[in-house]
């Protein structure tokens, strides 16, 4: 089935259905539940991790890589304190050294026809992610680096746990692709690979990547996967209560 592009945007005073307005928050949106996700959490300020925390979240799951988790100039001073009542959580979803992965994944994971090849080299790696959403205290935002992908590889699976349609899947990705499109126009720090990219350019990647989003995410039968790679029934049934479900 061809599902549309996501539309350009609410119009003025109207937010996009979905977003979340923490300060400083980048490609922050709600996926179902208590489950958000967004770009790196370093852009949030001391006082968007306070609404975060007033939302009820009390754990942050990382899937980035420990070589990307550093701080930037230009990203706002937050005292420890601001972050005392959060649980964050490493869960990479890939090994950046396995050669294949390098490979196919060029220069890194950007586009959702690589997700099936992600998903097949680092079963264990995704089962850690699903079991750590299983094991958080309170609610949780899932986050990598842009927001875009190895959060929307891992927001697809859940809203396929979810039972969410195939529209809603492939919005919430076309979402998170014009989010961070969106944060490069005016990004203080410009992107080693991205640029911001205008409408008849974006357009066609929001068709093509949403589709491939699509057929990765209805051929890989979430829940069997995870069952296949060591998480539990409780461990399910804990996930879909963050769900809501």
């Amino acid at each position: 089935m061809m599902i549309p592009a996501a539309p350009l945007g609410q119009a003025k005073g109207q937010a996009v259905p979905g977003t979340v307005e923490w300060e400083g928050a980048v490609n922050a949106w709600h996926v179902a539940g208590d489950v958000f996700r967004m770009g790196r959490r370093e852009w949030l300020t001391e006082s968007g991790w306070r609404q975060v925390h007033r939302r009820g979240i009390r754990t942050v799951i990382d899937l980035r890589n420990e070589a990307e988790i550093r701080r930037r100039e230009t990203d706002p001073p937050v005292r420890a304190g601001a972050l005392a009542g959060f649980d964050v959580v490493l869960a990479p979803t890939e090994d950046p050294d396995n050669r294949e992965f390098r490979e196919l994944c060029v220069p890194y994971l950007n586009d959702p026809a690589c997700y099936a090849d992600n998903a097949r080299l680092f079963p264990h790696l995704l089962a850690r992610v699903f079991k750590a959403v299983a094991a958080a205290e309170g609610g949780v935002v899932i986050h990598c680096s842009a927001g875009r992908d190895r959060s929307g590889m891992i927001a697809a699976m859940l809203q396929d746990l979810a039972g969410d349609s195939d529209e809603a899947i492939v919005s919430g990705y076309q979402r998170s692709m014009r989010g961070i499109n969106e944060h490069l126009r005016h990004a203080a720090v410009p992107h080693p690979h991205e640029r911001f990219l205008p409408e008849n350019v974006l357009v066609p990647l929001l068709e093509s990547r949403g589709q491939s989003l699509l057929q990765f995410v209805r051929s890989l039968n979430t829940a069997d996967y995870l069952f296949r790679h060591g998480v539990t029934n409780a461990e399910l049934a804990a996930i879909l209560g963050k769900l809501g479900r």
